[in-house]
């Protein structure tokens, strides 16, 4: 049994002109010490996807239909209290502004304090000893000098080091990164990322990366799930599907990374934009933005189809794979 299983999850905002689907029968599993990426544009449905493990939606967002069991326990039918043992206590989450996310009126120490002390039965000084060991295993120069200092005092690098040692204070099972790196230069992103990386293999942790970068997910993650307009079009091993990628989609988004260019010319780009919410289109959402959509795309919603180790809902792949399974003799 996986550690975190969600299954058929369903999300909806409520509008004035009625409700909305923002999240469409999403389903995948996280083993203990697994690292998998979500990819896509913005507006695919990746932060809500992580929002909705922990039930952190604000109206007018809500579950509508599906399961999230995590240790075998549905968290949808916890009660606050319960769910709130599950928080930052099993499954800890790193949110991709800093600056958003620490008190800019509160040392670093006083919030690592109260952390500890919400979740735990420790005193003020043990709870200090164990804010400055987690600093010093997320590698912050001075570690003691850290713990006095507010946050407008420290680095972007050295504010998302320290989120990272907040979600490391209970020890969890699962980290869930949303954008960690985004408001970072090149190379602290490079840091943070190995960080990352070295966290979760010397803890066993699991990680569930939200990223728009491939780059950043082919270097980290073991599997892989990419979305598009609310619903996953191809999910698998991060590998197979860098390497091999089925859904028109995932090609495009690889071959608009600035590497697979030319030097001299434009970068590629997938021609279009993603349909808001109200406006998603019949059949396969992302028809009117492929190259290779046919009549059948704009009317039927491609179901999953096996391809190697990956899932993959594209009419054209099925199609391929069809006509390879069919035998010599009845081609004729």
């Amino acid at each position: 049994m996986a550690l975190l299983e969600v299954k058929n999850l369903e999300v909806k905002f409520g509008l004035r002109s009625g409700a909305v689907t923002a999240l469409r029968d999403i389903s995948f599993t996280v083993d203990r010490g697994q690292r998998l990426g979500i990819v896509g544009e913005s507006g695919a449905g990746k932060s809500v996807a992580a929002f909705s493990i922990l039930n952190l939606l604000s109206r007018p967002g809500y579950i509508s239909s599906g399961e999230i069991n995590f240790d075998g326990k549905n968290l949808l039918k916890m009660s606050p209290d319960q769910l709130r043992n599950v928080r930052g206590n099993r499954i800890s989450m790193i949110f991709q502004d800093p600056m958003m996310t620490l008190n800019p009126v509160l040392t670093v120490g006083a919030q690592m304090v109260e952390c500890l002390q919400a979740h735990t039965r420790v005193s003020k000084e043990e709870a200090r000893k164990i804010a400055l060991e987690k600093l010093k295993l997320v590698q912050i120069p001075s570690p003691e000098k850290r713990l006095d200092q507010y946050p407008h005092e420290l680095s972007g690098g050295m504010k998302q080091r320290i989120i990272i040692a907040i979600a490391l204070l209970l020890n969890p099972d699962i980290i869930i990164a949303d954008e960690p790196t985004t408001a970072l230069d090149v190379t602290i992103q490079a840091e943070i990322m190995d960080l990352l990386l070295e966290l979760c293999k010397g803890q066993n942790l699991g990680l569930i990366l939200i990223t728009h970068d491939l780059g950043v997910v082919s270097q980290v993650t073991q599997q892989m799930i990419v979305m598009y307009a609310g619903k996953i079009i191809e999910q698998g091993p991060t590998k197979e599907i860098i390497n091999d990628a089925q859904h028109p989609y995932t090609q495009g988004l690889i071959n608009a990374l600035p590497q697979q260019g030319v030097p001299g010319e434009r970068l590629y780009q997938i021609p279009g934009a993603m349909p808001p919410l109200q406006r998603i289109p019949k059949g396969c959402a992302f028809h009117p933005r492929c190259a290779y959509a046919q009549e059948r795309c704009e009317k039927e919603q491609p179901d999953f189809t096996i391809s190697g180790g990956c899932r993959v809902a594209c009419h054209m792949v099925e199609d391929m794979i069809k006509q390879a399974n069919v035998p010599a003799s009845e081609e004729k």
